[in-house]
């Protein structure tokens, strides 16, 4: 089991004391009473934070702190400091710490801080994790961000499909990233080495859609909207496919196709033929707790274009962004990224408006969507995978108006 917090004192009374108050907090912790026994908890990758005294005999907080910045200048120490330290505490905040705390400290003080510690953690060494995939990752892990079960399954299934060669159709909701995912797909396709050719469907003629396959012979028609492609140029796409083509085709579509078939807009011959091998995008609304990754990492590439220092994004500011619907998915997100980058974060200033009751009443019913969108809408599992008594987890349902049948793929 992975350590929330490393607490160091030497006073075994308090040190115990400490311990079963994060353990009621459900925060595992790990207590160690010196300098010497927490030095080799203490490592680049480890995924907590440290709680530690100030004063202790030998090696006091102040070492322990020096140490543990050399080890890890990211990683977040807590101090607790008696009356008389605080000037010693502030001193340590210069030096690194990240927040001091006066002694005796109760759990409604220190949890918080803990809280926000590891939150201010989870991202570092998820942007760590993120940077060594861009240097070493396939396509998928370099340009499909997320860390929940749904941003998994989307990189396995486009890895699935890529060596394949068939046609592949990529839904997804507005913004969600279809022609993004369309280039991985070719990027670890056999055919990486072509071209990746990017064609609206909206008002392709004959001709065009010859000179399409032309232009991506050796590689990858990629078609977007293909629900709006021309009945003409429909037919003339499934002959084109029947009789062999030298690029492989992609289609992409935010539409219900199978509505556009019912409708009569869309060839049912080429629907069904292009549906043997589709890639879902989950919505973001499916995966609230891809959002910190996703945002912290548009934050970094608008501050690289735009020439000036990554800002911080807080806690509080990231909890504002969970709170939100995002309807425009990945696209809104990035745009509001760049605002942010550029001091001008309407979403987060309109959802602070909500008050904090309402902004925790949205991250909690987006928790529960996604969860029961993981679990193909099977509320017990669900319920477990939160972690939540089954009661306590239909209650919720209850209050939000959640079904869980709506949830459910066939």
């Amino acid at each position: 089991m992975s350590v929330d917090v490393l607490v160091v004192d030497d006073d075994a009374a308090v040190r115990e004391a400490l311990v079963q108050s994060l353990e009621l907090a459900d925060l595992s912790a790990k207590p160690a009473g010196s300098f010497i026994e927490a030095k080799d908890h203490i490592a680049e990758g480890f995924p907590g934070v440290i709680l530690s005294d100030i004063r202790m005999p030998g090696r006091d907080g102040f070492h322990l702190l020096n140490y543990a910045m050399g080890i890890d200048a990211e990683l977040p120490v807590i101090l607790l400091t008696g009356e008389g330290d605080i000037p010693m505490a502030v001193e340590a905040m210069g030096q690194g710490a990240f927040d001091f705390l006066e002694k005796p400290c109760a759990p409604d003080d220190l949890i918080p801080v803990l809280q926000r510690a590891l939150s201010t953690r989870r991202l570092v060494l998820e942007n760590r994790r993120l940077k060594a995939q861009l240097l070493t990752g396939d396509p998928a892990a370099r340009m499909l961000f997320g860390t929940s079960a749904l941003a998994d399954d989307l990189r396995a299934r486009v890895r699935a499909v890529a060596p394949m060669g068939v046609e592949v159709l990529v839904t997804g909701p507005p913004g969600a990233g279809v022609s993004k995912v369309a280039e991985v797909i070719h990027l670890l396709s056999p055919v990486a080495r072509g071209p990746f050719a990017k064609r609206s469907s909206s008002g392709m003629d004959l001709a065009s859609l010859d000179m399409a396959f032309s232009a991506a012979s050796g590689g990858t028609l990629f078609l977007d909207d293909i629900s709006i492609l021309p009945a003409a140029t429909q037919y003339a796409l499934i002959e084109k496919l029947e009789s062999g083509s030298d690029a492989r085709l992609i289609a992409g579509t935010t539409a219900d196709l199978a509505n556009e078939v019912e409708a009569g807009r869309m060839n049912a011959e080429l629907y069904y033929r292009l549906d043997v091998t589709p890639v879902r995008i989950p919505a973001l609304a499916e995966r609230p707790e891809d959002i910190p990754v996703l945002f912290s990492h548009y934050v970094a590439q608008a501050a690289e274009q735009a020439g000036i220092p990554v800002p911080e994004v807080t806690t509080d500011h990231m909890a504002r962004l969970m709170a939100q619907d995002w309807p425009g998915n990945a696209r809104s997100l990035m745009s509001a990224a760049m605002r942010f980058v550029l001091g001008m974060p309407e979403e987060a200033s309109a959802a602070a408006e909500l008050g904090l009751a309402e902004q925790m009443a949205r991250v909690e019913r987006s928790l529960l969507v996604a969860a029961l969108g993981r679990q193909n809408g099977r509320a017990t599992e669900a319920a477990k995978a939160l972690k939540l008594p089954r009661k306590t987890f239909y209650d919720k349902l209850a209050r939000y108006g959640i079904r869980p049948e709506d949830y459910r793929r066939e």
